[in-house]
Order: C-alpha cells, then sequence, then structure tokens
C-alpha cells in the first residue's frame, strides 16, 4: 500500500492516480488530503503539493492543472528532461522528477487542446500536425507510459520493498470494413455504373473481373476475411472488425446493410472475432443516424454493440464519445490520426474517456491505435520493406513498456492487388512478431 497525499483532490487528480499509479504501474495506493495521516503513515508515499512534509519522500510539486476546471486556453511548456519530452516543467530546484507527470499525463489523455478552438482539416479532424506533441517531436513516443516508469524508478530508490504488479504485452488487431466487397452484394444499378466508369476510364481488365466474379469464377478481391481468421488461429488471437451500416453517401460507399452478401459476412466474422459499428462519415453529427446504424449491427450479430470505431478516424470532443455512450458503446479503437503515425494521446495502453467539461470520468474504454495501414502507405508514402522496419519498431518499444499493441487494417488493402501488391508480407510480419511475444508472455 502507498499514500499519496494532496492538498486539495480534485476529480482530474483521482482520475490521474487511478491510470498512472494504478493502471500503467499496478500500485494498491490511497489518496489523502489529511496531513497527520500522511506524517504517520508506515510505507511508501508521495506528496503531490507544494510544501515537503516527511524525509525520504517523494515530492512532486502540483502545476494547479489538476486543480482547474472546465477548458480555458492553455498551452503547457515542454522540456527535454533525461532524453524524454516532459510538460509542465518545474522551475523548483531540487524536485526529483523536473515536472509534474500527473497534469502532463491528464493533458494527454483527455485531449485537452482537442476542446479549444482548431482549424479542421478537409474532414473536419483535428489534425496531427496541431498537436503538441508534432510540433515538440514526440508524436511518436507513448510518453505518459514512460512518465509512470520515471515515477516508479523514483519510488523504488526511496522505498525498495515497493511492490508493481506485472503487466503483460497484449495485441489486438483490428480491421475496418469500409468496403466489404469490390464487387460482390451491389445492385444493378450500382455495378452497371461501375461497368460503365472502367470502360470509360480504359480500365477493362476489372470489367472481366468484375463479371468473373458475380458469375462466381473468381474470388471477390476485396474478400480477404478467411485469410485473416486464418492468421489469427495460427497465432491464438481474437480480432475486431468494425463494419459500416450507413447510408450510401460520398464518403461512405460500403454495400448495402441489406445485402444478403453483407449479411452473411457479419453472421460469420461474429463468429470468431468481435464485432462492432464503424459510425459513418455522416454519423459522426448526427447522433439518430448512430443509434440507427447501431441497432443495425445489434440486429445483425443478435446481441448488444459494445465496440466502435469512427469513419475516417473523426473525433469531436466531447460529443463523439458522449453520443457513443449514449449507445450503450463502452469500447473505442478511434484514437490515432490518419496522417500521421502516433501516440494521439500520448499513450499505448486503454484508458477511460474523462469528459473535461462535465469533469468525470466516464465508462467508455479508449484503445488507443499504434498504425493504420493507409498511413504507412498513402500519407508516408513507405514500401512494404520500409513499413516493416517502422512496425517492428513500434511493437518492440509497446513490448518493453507491456503496453496494447493495437493494428489497423482494411480487408482490401490485404488483396495483393493494385496499390497493396506486397502489403500481405508486411502483414504477416506483423502478426508472426507480436502474435509471438504475445504467446511467450501469456
Amino acid at each position: 500500500m502507498m499514500l499519496v497525499y494532496s492538498q486539495k483532490i480534485t476529480n482530474r487528480l483521482r482520475y490521474t492516480l487511478e491510470l498512472v499509479l494504478g493502471k500503467l504501474l499496478g500500485l494498491n495506493f490511497q489518496l489523502t488530503s489529511d496531513t497527520e495521516a500522511y506524517l504517520n503513515f508506515k510505507g511508501a508515499i508521495l506528496n503531490y503539493s507544494h510544501k515537503a512534509l516527511r524525509e525520504n519522500e517523494l515530492l512532486i510539486p502540483p502545476s494547479g492543472f489538476l486543480e482547474m476546471r472546465g477548458v480555458k486556453p492553455l498551452v503547457p511548456g515542454v522540456k527535454i528532461i533525461n532524453g524524454l519530452s516532459c510538460l509542465f516543467p518545474s522551475s523548483r530546484a531540487g524536485t526529483p522528477l523536473g515536472f509534474d507527470p500527473f497534469s502532463a499525463s491528464f493533458y494527454l489523455v483527455s485531449r485537452y487542446e482537442e476542446y479549444l478552438p482548431f482549424k479542421g482539416d478537409e474532414f473536419g479532424r483535428f489534425e496531427a500536425t496541431q498537436s503538441l506533441a508534432f510540433k515538440n517531436g514526440f508524436l511518436d513516443v507513448p510518453v505518459v507510459n514512460y512518465y509512470a516508469l520515471r515515477i516508479a524508478e523514483a519510488l523504488e530508490a526511496r522505498f525498495p520493498f515497493i511492490e508493481f504488479a506485472p503487466r503483460q504485452f497484449s495485441f489486438f488487431p483490428t480491421y475496418d470494413i469500409d468496403v466489404a466487397y469490390a464487387y460482390k452484394g451491389r445492385g444493378w444499378f450500382r455495378t452497371f455504373g461501375g461497368v460503365v466508369r472502367s470502360f470509360f476510364s480504359g480500365d477493362f481488365s476489372s470489367i472481366g473481373q468484375r463479371f468473373r466474379v458475380l458469375m462466381n469464377q473468381q474470388k471477390d478481391p476485396f474478400d480477404t476475411y478467411d485469410y485473416q481468421l486464418e492468421m489469427h488461429k495460427r497465432y491464438g488471437l481474437k480480432a475486431y472488425y468494425f463494419f459500416l451500416c450507413g447510408h450510401y453517401g460520398p464518403y461512405d460507399k460500403n454495400i448495402s446493410y441489406y445485402s444478403a452478401s453483407f449479411q452473411r459476412l457479419v453472421k460469420k466474422i461474429n463468429d470468431y472475432a468481435y464485432t462492432g459499428v464503424h459510425p459513418s462519415f455522416q454519423a459522426q453529427d448526427d447522433e439518430k443516424r448512430l443509434s440507427e446504424e447501431t441497432q443495425r449491427m445489434k440486429e445483425l450479430i443478435n446481441r448488444d454493440v459494445r465496440y466502435s470505431r469512427q469513419h475516417y478516424l473523426r473525433l469531436s470532443f466531447p460529443h463523439t464519445y458522449r453520443n457513443l455512450l449514449k449507445n450503450d458503446i463502452t469500447n473505442d479503437f478511434s484514437m490515432g490520426y490518419a496522417s500521421q503515425m502516433g501516440y494521439r494521446a500520448g499513450i499505448c495502453s486503454p484508458f477511460f474517456f474523462y469528459d473535461i467539461e462535465k469533469e468525470l470520468p466516464t465508462r467508455l474504454r479508449i484503445f488507443p491505435i499504434a498504425f493504420m495501414d493507409g498511413t504507412l502507405r498513402d500519407y508516408m508514402n513507405l514500401k512494404p520493406q520500409q513499413a516493416m522496419e517502422v512496425i517492428e519498431g513500434i511493437i518492440r518499444e509497446i513490448k518493453s513498456l507491456r503496453g496494447v499493441f493495437v493494428s489497423l487494417w482494411h480487408n482490401e488493402s490485404l488483396c495483393e492487388c493494385g496499390r497493396w501488391k506486397g502489403w500481405r508480407q508486411v502483414y504477416e510480419n506483423m502478426m508472426a512478431l507480436a502474435g509471438d511475444i504475445q504467446a511467450e508472455e501469456s
């Protein structure tokens, strides 16, 4: 047992201590504002205040950020301390860490900066380049996990008897099904339109392929599901699939949720994996549409829908997450950027969404994604071999931190055709490395 002292106890402080000390370090701790109880406690102690109270305590002077309420314009300072980018650096001499790791962690995981006014990209998204992490060069580092390690090292130096509960590396392969099939499951109108477009663009090979698929003479190129399921079986994994069930639109191109092919696919995947909703582009700003799409998924899988990922990774704080909670969705996998690889919330471990406007933690668990296939291929313009090296580095770092590695692929990116030629090898290398590491630690 460890005792943490703070003159003022707030919801922000409780939430952050539960994440950093409880979740990341596995510490059993209590929080108190009772000075006498702190002075008389026998065991490991942490003083989160400006005044030293006992010898050998770990003193972390607070920045004051966790005592604030609501959202106000604020950009914390960033300082490199022993090779790590640290927010809310302390000017006080003699402080062991040199910064306030609790304020820093809360600022990042709460996505405080996304509550402030910003100019969205063409899809209305908060861009990676606008983030404090990108501007200060630490977007690709899960700094919150490293902050926890800094605290652990300082505690162990003072209290060699302290015990941290062991954690293990975990791997969650996830898939967005934006377009279930290239040709199957479309009505005659969309099929005819596709043929006409191919004809006038001179793409006659796709016309032949389309008809061979429709005549059951060839497998649909986007039908990579059996291949994925075989890979999960090989490494003892259970994956997460997110199906787009919205109406057809400019940014929502999936086949109809009424299609027999689509419904058979969802039911099949649901037998082997966790299935969730992939809210459409239109549902991001329309709570009614989100409810309709969630209900469609519920009817298809004949069970409650608990998992989601936003189409185009569109997030609007706090509204997106509030709407998910209203639909009883308790796990979201949208925490990442489309244009940049890295850690949008500065962490490679799951955490609960904290609603800053209400100053309350919620029951919505957020799973940060480590990378998306399209980010590597389309935004970073990496070749398959380069992507393999990047992904290996990500996996090994998350392993060292005992974090959770969440990959994001699409069914079409595993087709071994067109612009995705050669990317199956990237996927297979990832599955082998991450799958073997998880097997070794389980």
